[in-house]
């Protein structure tokens, strides 16, 4: 039977299990994982959140392959109080950099959180400027180009200050505390599978 492991990946975590350095990797929240076992795409070492890894690589074929699209759900604190403005353009697609060379983000689902999100104070903590407020929003992407949420928001000139990523398709972290993980069961791995859209099926 396949494998499927849901990890709360802590800030300044490698999502490797090689070592590097000093810094930490998932071999230290995650002993023992057979070496068969890989992450299914990866979070910055800066950011936070949910990953996936297993040994099922029909899934993680299906997960990394770009004409297949699954949402991921990020929380993301910035600098600065957000305006509507700055939803509308992410929402629409703004202009980045990848790799040196233009790209214009697909539709996203953008919304500024009322509330700060409950989480775990982050360790070391976030360096606040004193008379620079923040905020908080829920970002939904269906495409992962590398360190995108963070130049999204800084597209729209909002600094991003926290980066969490809170689901993959229906999946979330909750009830998960940074370093700790569970596993999933098939059927809720299928859903994300059902989340997402086949350019190769013709969908919409």
């Amino acid at each position: 039977m396949p494998v499927y492991i849901l990890f709360h990946k802590p800030y300044q975590v490698l999502t490797q299990f090689s070592a590097e350095g000093d810094k930490k990797t998932l071999a230290d929240f995650l002993p023992g994982i057979p070496a068969n076992i890989y992450p299914v795409g990866r979070l910055d070492y800066d950011s936070e959140g949910l990953l996936l890894l297993t040994d099922d690589k029909s899934i993680t074929h299906h997960l990394l392959d770009p004409l297949f699209a699954h949402p991921r759900t990020y929380w993301v604190q910035v600098e600065g109080i957000l305006i509507n403005n700055a939803i509308d353009q992410l929402n629409k697609g703004v202009t980045i950099s990848i790799d040196g060379k233009k790209y214009i983000t697909k539709r996203a689902d953008a919304r500024i959180m009322d509330n700060p999100p409950k989480v775990a104070e982050r360790t070391p903590p976030i360096r606040f400027r004193k008379n620079v407020p923040d905020s908080w929003l829920s970002l939904t992407i269906k495409e992962g180009k590398n360190r995108q949420v963070r130049r999204m928001t800084a597209a729209v000139g909002y600094p991003t200050l926290r980066l969490i990523r809170y689901a993959i398709g229906s999946i979330t972290l909750d009830g998960l505390k940074p370093g700790e993980h569970r596993f999933a069961d098939p059927q809720e791995i299928q859903k994300i599978i059902q989340s997402s859209m086949s350019k190769k099926q013709g969908r919409p």
